[in-house]
């Protein structure tokens, strides 16, 4: 989205670029419009701050949450006091351990961030080098790193492989960048396997290309695609292979415009947004049968590059994510799979609240920023 979760969901890649695209999906049929999904009064839910110890102090230093599995073990990164990234894996009852994987470089910015755990608590994550260049792990629930490249990822700064999220049978799914700085997805199978694909119509130019959004239980996977004249597009490949591109209706057609799919679950559900002609985020549910919901988010903005995001979509089909509203803060929400919307901000935030994951208990993670711009994890039980 140009505007909006990948440019948080790359501070799940060291912050890399500074890519500021959101997520988006939509699909080629019938379009069902929810004006409204029954706003919910906001109900009584419990927040839990996560602060990994060694975690730094500063403006943008902190704890940041990404991923969250069916027993609430959290994973993700911390930026220190000398804004190193490492990753961590927080267990349901509140014990850290921090990831380093073997050769990640130690100067500003590099180091490792964790992305994603499975039901059996395998880890997929991707950390840079003393080069600064990219590349994939996965950590075994025993802690054991097996690092992996995808074949043809570039080896120049910033290029290299990144993961997004690792399915139930420990299938990880993400992106890599080549040495042009295009784009192309990848699976890589529990034995190592590695399987590069793109998206019919992705452009081959410099951060054109293939991104993945998430990856479900039956291995399918979703993400977006930037074509040749940098409009996006979002797509869904199948566990065979097929990939079906689609774009939610409403979305723009100039250049970093469009429609982004972020994550799928297991019944083929996807969540994503797309952008509109003004550069305005939207939000969206693709069902299994491609029919596309829209949702509106009470108390987002209709500025440029403000608007809804819907990042993560749970096997119930709740789907967890942000809005900017009118004075350019962030806040969190929630939509249940029968609609109802419920808005939240996190006890203590400042002008950012993000959620990340959700799990299939409805569990809640992700990132807030407090006054001193300090980031902090949160848990939100409902």
């Amino acid at each position: 989205m140009k505007t909006a979760i990948l440019a948080l969901r790359s501070l799940n890649v060291q912050l890399s670029g500074a890519r500021r695209k959101s997520v988006e999906i939509a699909a080629l049929g019938l379009c069902l419009f929810l004006s409204v999904g029954a706003l919910a009064q906001q109900p009584a839910a419990t927040y839990t701050q996560i602060d990994a110890p060694g975690a730094g102090t500063g403006a943008n230093q902190g704890t940041y949450a990404a991923g969250i599995n069916a027993s609430g073990a959290i994973v993700g990164k911390y930026l220190d006091a000398g804004n190193l990234y490492h990753g961590f894996v927080r267990s349901p009852g509140g014990v850290y351990a921090t990831i380093d994987a073997p050769g990640a470089g130690t100067g500003a910015y590099q180091g490792t961030v964790a992305s994603g755990i499975n039901t059996s608590g395998v880890i997929a994550g991707d950390y840079g080098d003393a080069n600064g260049v990219i590349h994939g792990f996965v950590r075994s629930a025993s802690g054991v790193i097996t690092v992996f490249d995808a074949p043809g990822a570039g080896t120049g700064m910033n290029q290299g492989t990144r993961t997004r999220n690792i399915s139930p049978g420990g299938v990880i799914a993400g992106y890599y960048q080549d040495a042009g700085n295009a784009y192309h997805g990848f699976v890589r199978a529990a034995s190592g396997t590695i399987t590069p694909f793109d998206a019919p119509g992705a452009g081959a130019g410099p951060f054109q290309g293939t991104y993945v959004g998430g990856i479900a239980a039956g291995m399918a996977v979703t993400g977006f695609y930037f074509d040749g004249g940098n409009g996006i597009h979002g797509f869904v490949r199948a566990a065979n292979g097929t990939i079906t591109p689609f774009d939610a209706p409403g979305a723009g057609t100039a250049a970093y415009l469009g429609t982004y799919a972020i994550d799928i679950n297991a019944q083929g559900a996807i969540a994503g947004s797309y952008t509109d002609a003004g550069s305005v985020s939207h939000t969206y549910l693709r069902t299994s049968k491609g029919v596309v919901i829209k949702f509106k988010v009470p108390g987002a903005g209709t500025g440029k590059y403000q608007g809804a995001n819907a990042g993560e979509i749970n096997p119930a089909g709740a789907i967890a994510g942000y809005y900017q509203d009118a004075s350019n803060v962030f806040h969190g929400f929630v939509r249940s799979p029968n609609g109802t919307i419920t808005t939240f901000d996190v006890p203590g935030a400042g002008n950012l609240v993000v959620p990340y994951g959700i799990n299939v208990a409805g569990a809640v993670t992700g990132f807030y920023n407090d006054s001193a711009q300090v980031v902090h994890g949160f848990l939100r039980t409902p």
